[in-house]
């Protein structure tokens, strides 16, 4: 078997992979991965014992037990690209050997579920309620770099959005991709359930307008009339696709649960929303002691 070249899979001095610095064994295979390095040890305080903390760059990983469940929680920073980074490091650390360079015989699929706040595109989805996508929709074209990208893409539900939205075509395609639906049932049969937009960005991409006009100055209004035989978009946030797309392509089980911390319809705004992303916390912990 041919060894991956170094200037493909970078590693530190110390043998770690390049960004995420860590090394095999020091993550569990049951992860959470948040977007903001501060909300890692708001997490991890809920472990009975933590056996890891590190960082590098705005990636913080804590590795620690719930009982006899080892979680590890890791921040990604915000972004596709970002998602691309750890996904795949974190694919490695479990499924190349990292000594010889070459991907193990045996594969070690792992859980990761994402924990986020979004704005909800639906003015029944109230401010204050937890969300979980069912599947990402992409409109950073990010996962049609990977060659097996097809494979996981619902085609029926991509051309559905592009119709409907009247998708320019100077934007990149989108992609819609489909959660884990034993994570689904496991950890948010209870939570308001739909599609999420994942945006390569937060101001023009997602519709916001400060000095600079979008070009689709009525992208939120077209998202929020979106329907594919019951099919809505709920939300929009910045990783999902990415973490969907990836996460089926190198054979993991991947969810995204999010607070909803604002409403962009009814232009409403969480007023304690440090509360409602308490309860996810809690409430996912709980939760992943089934996995």
């Amino acid at each position: 078997m041919v060894s991956i070249g170094s200037s493909e899979l970078i590693l530190n001095p110390d043998g770690s992979i390049y960004h995420l610095h860590l090394s095999p064994g020091e993550l569990a295979r049951d992860i959470i991965v948040v977007g903001d390095p501060g909300r890692v040890p708001v997490i991890s305080a809920y472990f009975d014992s933590i056996e890891l903390k590190r960082q590098n760059r705005e990636i913080v990983t804590h590795t620690g037990s719930i009982g006899n469940k080892r979680i590890s929680v890791l921040s990604t920073g915000m972004g596709t690209d970002n998602i691309d980074i750890v996904l795949n490091e974190i694919d490695a650390i479990f499924n190349i050997d990292l000594q010889s360079r070459t991907p193990k015989q045996q594969h070690t699929p792992l859980n990761i579920i994402r924990l986020g706040t979004s704005g909800a595109l639906q003015e029944d989805i109230e401010v204050d309620s937890m969300a979980a996508s069912t599947h990402g929709i992409g409109l950073d074209g990010m996962l049609y770099y990977y060659r097996d990208a097809g494979t996981v893409i619902d085609p029926q539900l991509t051309d559905a959005f592009i119709e409907q939205t009247s998708w320019n075509n100077q934007f990149p395609r989108p992609y819609v991709v489909a959660a884990s639906e034993r994570l689904l049932g496991l950890i948010a049969h209870d939570f308001k359930q739909g599609l999420t937009a994942t945006a390569p960005g937060f101001y023009g991409p997602q519709g916001r307008v400060l000095r600079l006009p979008p070009r689709h100055s009525d992208l939120n209004q077209a998202l929020t009339n979106f329907n594919a035989d019951g099919k809505r978009i709920i939300n929009f946030e910045m990783e999902t696709s990415a973490l969907y797309g990836l996460g089926k392509l190198l054979g993991h089980q991947t969810l995204t649960v999010c607070a909803i911390i604002a409403n962009r319809i009814s232009q409403t705004y969480s007023k304690d929303y440090k509360k409602t992303i308490v309860k996810l916390i809690e409430t996912l912990l709980q939760r992943m002691e089934s996995l």
